[in-house]
């Protein structure tokens, strides 16, 4: 790919679909995508899930159906009773399995969104996957709740996002993008405050994910999640970033870490994007 690739960006959709998450994200981006007239469309969604294994993911494959996208299933849970082993010592024929079942399938990239497996070595070779992480790029790797807790502890100044370039080594692929957000200043200072001469350890197993603080970072991330997934396969239909061969590239088809060892700063687009949208609906500057 040479240049800006003014054809449609065909896009590989991964997830569990497990709950009101991996829905909101789908409808999210789906529904960009149609406003903005990206190049961009979503090509099939994978479960790995069946249809009646789950009220959650039958409630996402109903999306899925509504607009109209093809569903691709496998399930994992049945594969584990098959097996009668550990999953993790099958990973990877497992993830045969998967690629056997989307031969013939268009994907010029492909989106990790609630996907609740490790994905093996040779699936991150077959297809170009994009991770998003609820941290920033030199921030804590785990879960979301790992990282807000580990930022807690850190008494960090500031949070955000990234999407990666999905790899053996968990949450630390190839930087693609991210997005930033200060964690002091109005609306935080007073949980800060409330932190004093506290012990950490107390208010996890005492208010756990209800402490304030906790509820305030994670607000600030969730809300920025979404935009920052849709500007990044945004950015990768115009051209503006391109992943080939295990690498993310920049326009030129230089490294893209060369220049931007963080990836791609999308703190402008995401406040605009999130302005837009709160001109449109005003009632959605509520809470």
């Amino acid at each position: 790919m040479e240049g800006v690739d003014l054809r449609m960006l065909n896009i590989g959709w991964f997830s569990t679909g497990r709950g009101e998450g991996s829905q909101g994200l789908l409808n999210f981006v789906q529904q960009r995508l149609i406003e903005t007239g990206a190049d961009a469309r979503i090509s099939f969604a994978f479960s790995n899930r069946e249809r009646g294994e789950a009220g959650g993911s039958d409630e996402y494959f109903s999306l899925v159906d509504g607009f109209g996208i093809p569903l691709v299933t496998h399930s994992s849970a049945k594969f584990r009773k098959e097996i009668g082993d550990r999953f993790s010592a099958h990973r990877e024929e497992f993830d045969q399995q998967v690629m056997d079942k989307l031969t013939g399938r268009e994907a010029d990239i492909c989106v990790l969104a609630g996907y609740m497996l490790i994905v093996g070595g040779k699936m991150c070779r077959q297809y170009p996957l994009l991770n998003l992480h609820p941290a920033l790029p030199d921030g804590p790797i785990g879960t979301w709740r790992e990282v807000v807790w580990k930022l807690i502890e850190n008494r960090a100044a500031k949070t955000g996002a990234m999407v990666h370039l999905a790899t053996e080594e968990v949450d630390r692929g190839p930087v693609v993008s991210h997005v930033s957000v200060p964690i002091t200043g109005p609306g935080f200072d007073r949980h800060w405050e409330s932190l004093k001469g506290q012990d950490l350890e107390v208010i996890k197993k005492t208010e756990g994910e209800d402490f304030a603080l906790f509820q305030a970072i994670r607000r600030e991330q969730y809300r920025r999640e979404p935009y920052l997934l849709f500007e990044t396969l945004r950015a990768v239909s115009q051209g503006e970033i391109k992943v080939s061969g295990g690498q993310v590239l920049d326009a030129s088809g230089a490294p893209l870490s060369a220049s931007m060892p963080n990836g791609l700063c999308l703190d402008r687009q995401i406040a605009q994007a999130i302005a837009e949208t709160l001109i449109e609906d005003p009632a959605k500057k509520e809470g």
